[in-house]
């Protein structure tokens, strides 16, 4: 088995053969391309890393509220700041009847790990810098993160406390957070349309899956009275 192997290797190394361009233009496009790819990725990821550490200056001066919450005057929407240990930082305007539903928000994005994919998608979309589309893809998916932990709250709500909900939403509304899983931050006239339509969908997806199981008993038994 092992020699076996061992000349398995040595053959695919006897039939490898570098790269070969068919001019010396070629060849130069592609290395002059490949280096400054190389060049713009290092740029781009060195300066996710500097915003990142400055968006780690608002974990200064903040004013220790609760468990893993916090108050600062320094930020302007809530948000999850950190990976390893995640910090809920709300702004010092932020009113007590409010904090419920923002706390529940942001504690289904700690236990997602969301602050963690966010880096990944970003330093993904920094070494395809080059490819619009994924600049594109990743922005949705920004708004699939916020959307997929608002229809976890809602689960939990009533068709009143949607209503709240859509309007904590309105009220914490804000520029696009990178590095941090902001509550009211990320396509917020999206967000609430769908939080105040999401009973409505709800009922029509269950309508058109107990249609979908209907149909698809009908086909069956009907192939097997024909059968």
């Amino acid at each position: 088995m092992l020699t076996s192997t061992t000349s398995n290797f040595v053959q695919a190394a006897e039939s490898y053969f570098p790269v070969v361009y068919k001019t010396e233009l070629l060849k130069n496009i592609f290395e002059t391309a490949s280096i400054i790819w190389g060049i713009i990725t290092a740029l781009a990821i060195l300066t996710l890393f500097f915003l990142y550490t400055l968006s780690k200056h608002k974990l200064q001066d903040v004013c220790h509220l609760e468990g893993e919450v916090w108050i600062s005057e320094k930020v302007s929407t809530p948000a999850v700041y950190g990976i390893i240990k995640p910090k809920i930082i709300m702004p010092d305007w932020i009113l007590p009847e409010e904090r419920p539903i923002i706390l529940a928000h942001e504690r289904i994005h700690i236990r997602r790990r969301d602050n963690l994919w966010r880096i990944v998608a970003l330093i993904t979309a920094c070494v395809h810098w080059f490819n619009p589309l994924s600049w594109l893809f990743l922005q949705w998916f920004f708004t699939d993160m916020e959307l997929a932990c608002d229809a976890k709250v809602l689960k939990t709500l009533g068709d009143r406390s949607a209503q709240d909900y859509a309007a904590t939403l309105l009220s914490c509304a804000s520029g696009q957070r990178y590095f941090t899983s902001p509550f009211g931050g990320v396509k917020t006239r999206i967000r609430i349309e769908s939080v105040l339509s999401y009973k409505r969908l709800t009922l029509l997806s269950t309508v058109a899956f107990g249609a979908l199981i209907v149909a698809i008993c009908f086909v069956l038994i009907t192939n097997a009275v024909g059968g």
